[in-house]
């Protein structure tokens, strides 16, 4: 919509349409305003879709994106309420698509909390969703299998050790399977155990 001044305003036709804006429309200071208030809430809740429809995010994922993206607050907390009270939010789906990717990248328990936090999940739904994890022996001998050879040298089992840690697999588990993988992990106890 273009302006007297020149300038332009974007809204969208469902919020022209709802205002019945038409060329040469002159609006008081209490409409211009309402409009103006109009446009940003409708337009948070389009951004909302845009964002929710791109990839699943948490409603605290979502209403920090809106704010990135130059909504107000209160928009940004309006248009969450909006798509939750649509019932197209749910954090723990959320919180279990998240853990079904960290599981399928061979991630342990300590790097999926992380991304977990990196989602903004809520706290209080990590428990149930990491509960659905497997038994990470199975990641962990995997990542032996492809990185680890027979008669490794004790540098190149530091090497793997330490990069199964950054994956997030507790030392205990990574000592396990060393073990039933045939590598010694006892020459690195005093260090990860310390």
């Amino acid at each position: 919509m273009k302006l007297e001044d020149g300038s332009v305003m974007r809204i969208y036709p469902q919020v022209a349409a709802d205002f019945g804006l038409y060329p040469g429309l002159v609006l008081d200071d209490a409409q211009w305003k309402a409009l103006q208030e109009a446009a940003g809430a409708f337009s948070a809740k389009m951004r909302a879709v845009r964002i929710v429809s791109a990839s699943s995010v948490s409603r605290r994922a979502l209403e920090r994106r809106l704010r990135q993206k130059g909504e107000t607050e209160d928009d940004a907390q309006n248009a969450v309420r909006w798509m939750d009270g649509m019932g197209l939010l749910d954090d723990m789906e959320v919180a279990r698509q998240v853990v079904r990717r960290g599981e399928s990248r061979g991630y342990g328990k300590a790097r999926i909390r992380q991304m977990l936090y990196e989602k903004q999940v809520p706290k209080e739904l990590w428990e149930e969703a990491l509960s659905e994890l497997s038994d990470p022996d199975e990641a962990i001998f995997a990542y032996l299998e492809r990185n680890l050879p027979q008669g490794a040298d004790p540098r190149q089992r530091k090497k793997v050790i330490d990069a199964l840690l950054r994956r997030g697999h507790s030392w205990q588990d990574v000592r396990r399977c060393l073990r039933n993988f045939g590598q010694d992990p006892e020459d690195f106890s005093e260090e990860y155990n310390g």
